[in-house]
C-alpha cells in the first residue's frame, strides 16, 4: 500500500483522515464513497415542518445547498458545508481542525463556531473568546451569529486572519429555495 501524504507539510496520513492533524489542511478523498440518500437535517426538519403538524413529521424543503464555506487561514484552508457548523479553537476535543491554531497561543480552545446553513447563508459566533473574533476588523459580539459573505475577513484574536470565500449558490434565489 502506497505511503500518503499531506499536501500542505507533506506528513504521513491515514486513507481515512479527512484532514491532516499535523497542519490542518483539508485532505483530498481518493475514492469516491457509496453514499445512501441523506436524510433531513433538524434544521430542515424544523424549517418544513407545517403548522399544527406532529412533531417529527416535517413538509420537504428541497435540497441543500452545494454551497461550502471556505476559511483561507495561513496554516491551510477550512471547508464547511452547507447544513453543519464547525468550532475554530485550540482544543481537538473541541474543534476538528485545531491543529490549525496550535501554534496560537492566543486563540482560545473553543474560539468561535462557523456555521453554514441548508440554504448556504453562513454566520460566525464568537464563543466567549478571551481575545475577540473580529469580521472586516469589527469585533463580533460574545454569542451573537454575524452574517458573513464572499470577500470578507475572519479574525481570530490579534494575529489569525482567513479569507472567506463563499461561491455564489448557483441554481438558488436571493431567499436561498431552489430556483426551477
Amino acid at each position: 500500500m502506497a505511503t500518503l501524504t499531506c499536501p500542505g507539510c507533506a506528513a504521513t496520513v491515514s486513507p481515512d483522515d479527512l484532514i491532516c492533524f499535523t497542519c490542518g489542511t483539508n485532505l483530498p478523498r481518493h475514492d469516491p464513497v457509496e453514499e445512501e440518500a441523506t436524510p433531513p437535517t433538524v434544521m430542515q426538519e424544523y424549517l418544513g415542518r407545517d403548522a399544527g403538524a406532529p412533531p417529527g413529521q416535517a413538509r420537504a424543503t428541497g435540497p441543500i445547498s452545494p454551497v461550502v464555506l471556505r476559511l483561507a487561514f495561513p496554516a491551510g484552508n477550512v471547508d464547511v458545508p452547507a447544513g453543519t457548523s464547525l468550532v475554530l479553537g485550540r482544543d481537538p476535543g473541541e474543534s476538528l481542525v485545531a491543529a490549525a491554531f496550535a501554534s496560537y497561543e492566543n486563540v482560545s480552545r473553543r474560539h468561535a463556531t462557523i456555521t453554514v446553513s441548508d440554504t448556504g447563508h453562513a454566520t460566525i459566533r464568537d464563543e466567549y473568546s478571551t481575545n475577540g473574533t473580529f469580521v472586516n476588523d469589527d469585533r463580533v459580539l460574545p454569542g451573537t451569529d454575524v452574517r458573513i459573505a464572499d470577500g470578507d475577513r475572519v479574525r481570530l484574536a490579534a494575529d489569525v486572519t482567513a479569507e472567506v470565500s463563499l461561491p455564489g449558490r448557483a441554481g438558488f434565489s436571493s431567499n436561498g429555495h431552489q430556483n426551477s
